[in-house]
């Protein structure tokens, strides 16, 4: 239980920069392409509180790490506001403001490989052992981030991203699966599939990344 604990202390840090940057480069890029409604209601903001849903981001993934002894982890932050109508292009701006969050969590997991990497170079002590955990925690946690919402369901980004790619009749159709998006996420976690789609794109994009910057 302590070192469940401990890790819980050292992963708040990378999953809170995880969270609040993803949701604040979504509303970045809705004001970029002409929708102020996240600007206006201040989401572009490296404050976590800002992004927090104290059910999905905190007490939620709490639970079930401390249910499944450190092993299974889910959550969400507060969704930003995107009003697609006021974006110059809606249809073709949609796919960058849906692709912007992911994008975000990719250059996290870039810069903390690279901290590990350059963590490695240090004499090891309590601190640098504390960094390097982190590090790796920020790398997997950035990934899992990209990746899950990647995956092509609506409400997730990746579903905006095909809505946006798909002809207007097919746009329309795939579109409406918004409302159980959810739910079929729901099901696939706990059915376990969820993972069997992620673990080997995560292993892929780690074993990229620790060609980029090893760990000695």
């Amino acid at each position: 239980m302590d070192d469940l604990i401990q890790t819980i202390v050292i992963a708040a840090l990378p999953v809170l920069f995880a969270i609040t940057l993803h949701e604040a480069a979504h509303a970045y890029a809705a004001r970029f392409f002409g929708d102020t409604t996240a600007a206006r209601l201040g989401r572009i903001s490296l404050n976590p509180l800002r992004h927090i849903d104290p059910f999905g981001t905190v007490l939620l993934p709490i639970a079930l790490l401390l249910i499944s002894k450190g092993t299974m982890a889910f959550g969400w932050a507060k969704p930003v506001p995107v009003d697609f109508e006021r974006l110059r292009h809606p249809k073709r701006d949609m796919r960058w403001v849906a692709a912007a969050g992911p994008m975000a969590n990719l250059v996290m997991a870039l810069l903390w490989a690279m901290l590990q990497s350059l963590v490695t170079a240090l004499p090891l002590n309590l601190y640098t052992k504390g960094l390097l955990e982190m590090g790796g925690i920020g790398v997997v946690v950035n990934l899992i981030f990209m990746f899950l919402n990647l995956i092509p369901l609506p409400p997730l980004d990746g579903g905006r991203i095909v809505v946006s790619l798909l002809p207007d009749n097919l746009s329309r159709k795939f579109a409406r699966l918004e409302p159980f998006g959810f739910i079929i996420l729901l099901a696939l976690l706990f059915s376990g599939v969820l993972w069997k789609i992620l673990e080997p794109l995560i292993g892929v994009a780690w074993l990229f990344l620790r060609f980029l910057f090893p760990v000695f």
